[in-house]
């Protein structure tokens, strides 16, 4: 992955439920494109399509040795998604702090 995270794409990404259940398996360990597959029901063709959809946005790495491709969880795109989730809550934060002033200041003045 170069540069930065697209975080529409990042989000597009974890918006299907095959792509999750990727990611919950290689959290466990890095594994094989048909390990991968044999529990999700879906054809090895399909795994191989969500693995490059997430390798885009640096959720998954993976590598190929002899005849094996090995994919194993990235850090990048989950880098990525806390900082935009950090940003945000920091930006709600400072908004509900000034709301809750502006009430204190009614109650105040009333």
């Amino acid at each position: 992955m170069k540069g930065h995270v697209d975080i529409d794409r990042l989000f597009h990404a974890l918006g299907d439920p095959s792509r999750r259940a990727i990611l919950d398996r290689l959290v466990e360990c890095p594994m094989s494109v048909s390990r991968l597959a044999e529990p999700l029901g879906i054809t090895l063709t399909a795994v191989a399509q969500h693995l490059q959809i997430l390798e885009e946005v640096g959720l998954v790495r993976t590598e190929k040795l002899g005849r094996v491709r090995t994919c194993r969880i990235e850090t990048a795109g989950f880098r990525a998604l806390e900082r935009w989730i950090s940003d945000h809550r920091i930006a709600w934060e400072r908004k509900l702090d000034r709301l809750g002033e502006m009430l204190a200041d009614e109650d105040e003045e009333g």
